[in-house]
């Protein structure tokens, strides 16, 4: 259940511990992964007491036509931001694989370099053809193909961190003027002995303006909600202890990849992290070709992993808009064309890849968490009454989950108007 959530989030878990810290970093880890695996126990419990198995259904049995809208548009969200993110790294990563295989400098005036042009062009050729199939006979190829890749991808980070010194180049990029990272590793530049070791030293903890944006990021990466029912109604010798003891296992997985992949980024790198790590270590060893089969094997899990996260959103419109209606290759083809479409202007015309996660994580990922299914278990269990010590714990994870999303949506539009009034993102 929880493989597809691995696919890319590991990339840019980094930036938070870049800009974070390591304990800071490790103590949110923990209490999302914890709050998410509680919220699952809440969605279960309410599935086999209000008798429905899907996330919109349970929405409109406790809240009617406003709780299916708000379950429905929230799997939708969370699901276009899974995309964006996948088809990010098309945006960024495809143009320096074919650099490198074609071994190109200049790269002035090359459109077959750019990274808009490559996500629309492997849009229209790879995923729209896959997404128009009706069945998802190969899901179980591409959850095991994507989680053998991030596997990979650790393994990678984990062996770099200690053939990589402490870039110092990286560190003083802002006041040395040099033509690139590696030319300042091989130049003699006298570095103040107490600025280098400040630089190559894990901080923990650190308060600055990004920090805003790590409890919805993390809150993000943890929404495995949707596909929890659908799982469990497929389960064999179903149980709800069964289901949880799968939970535990999945969220205890997730929790040690996310921790390894970004303990190590960061110290490899330390606040020099950027928002996709596989960057960072361009700047510093250049072409390196296990670098580049990590990214070919990335691309690769990604780009058969868009058409599968495409199905849930057409599901969830389908359902919302057409539900008593019989299938329809025409409705079908319309509604996969304009979810692609949307997805692919949002990778186009949004600056970087945290706006995009910050929003979503402090909205719908809020809401899949914290806040519908403790709602949901409030209105549909009736067998515990209010002053119950689970109805009182609901009670108080839903107050905590619309402080966290309206607190963490205001933070971030301020943000947002900062930096748009200083000329940055």
């Amino acid at each position: 259940m929880w493989t597809w959530i691995l696919k890319t989030r590991t990339f840019y878990l980094n930036q938070i511990w870049g800009r974070r810290s390591m304990k800071q970093t490790l103590i949110l880890l923990t209490f999302v992964s914890i709050f998410s695996l509680y919220s699952v126990h809440l969605l279960l419990k309410t599935a086999n007491e209000g008798g429905s198995l899907l996330y919109e259904q349970l929405g409109h049995k406790a809240f009617g036509l406003a709780g299916k809208l708000a379950a429905s548009g929230s799997i939708t969200m969370q699901n276009i931001g899974a995309m964006s993110s996948y088809l990010f790294i098309v945006k960024y990563e495809l143009p320096l694989v074919i650099k490198a295989l074609m071994n190109i400098e200049d790269t002035n005036g090359l459109w077959y370099l750019n990274g808009d042009y490559l996500v629309l062009l492997v849009s229209l050729l790879l995923i729209l053809p896959l997404s128009l199939l009706r069945n998802l006979g190969y899901l179980g190829y591409t959850s095991g193909l994507s989680l053998l890749c991030m596997m990979f991808f650790l393994i990678v980070v984990i062996c770099k961190k200690f053939q990589i010194p402490c870039p110092e180049a990286l560190m003083v990029n802002e006041t040395v003027n040099a033509t690139s990272a590696l030319a300042l590793l091989a130049s003699n530049v006298t570095l103040n002995a107490t600025t280098t070791a400040d630089c190559c030293r894990p901080r923990y903890f650190i308060f600055n303006s990004q920090t805003v944006y790590a409890v919805p990021i993390l809150t993000f990466s943890f929404v495995c909600h949707p596909a929890v029912l659908p799982i469990y109604e497929e389960l064999k010798g179903r149980s709800r202890r069964r289901m949880m003891n799968v939970s535990k296992i999945s969220f205890f997985a997730m929790f040690l990849m996310y921790l390894l992949a970004a303990l190590f980024g960061y110290l490899t790198f330390y606040g020099q992290v950027e928002s996709e790590l596989l960057h960072t270590y361009s700047k510093v060893v250049g072409t390196d070709i296990l670098l580049l089969v990590v990214r070919l094997a990335v691309l690769m899990a990604v780009t058969l992993t868009v058409p599968v996260v495409i199905f849930p959103i057409r599901s969830s419109i389908t359902h919302l808009l057409c539900a008593a209606k019989e299938f329809s290759w025409w409705r079908h083809s319309v509604i996969t064309v304009a979810i692609l479409a949307f997805t692919n202007l949002l990778v186009i015309f949004v600056p970087t890849i945290r706006d995009i996660f910050g929003f979503i994580g402090a909205s719908a990922a809020a809401m899949l968490i914290f806040i519908l299914p403790s709602a949901f278990y409030i209105k549909l269990v009736k067998k515990e009454s209010l002053r119950s010590v689970q109805k009182i714990g609901a009670l108080l994870f839903l107050v905590s989950g619309i402080v966290v999303m309206f607190g963490s949506i205001a933070l971030i539009v301020l943000d947002w108007v900062h930096n748009a009034s200083t000329g940055g993102h």
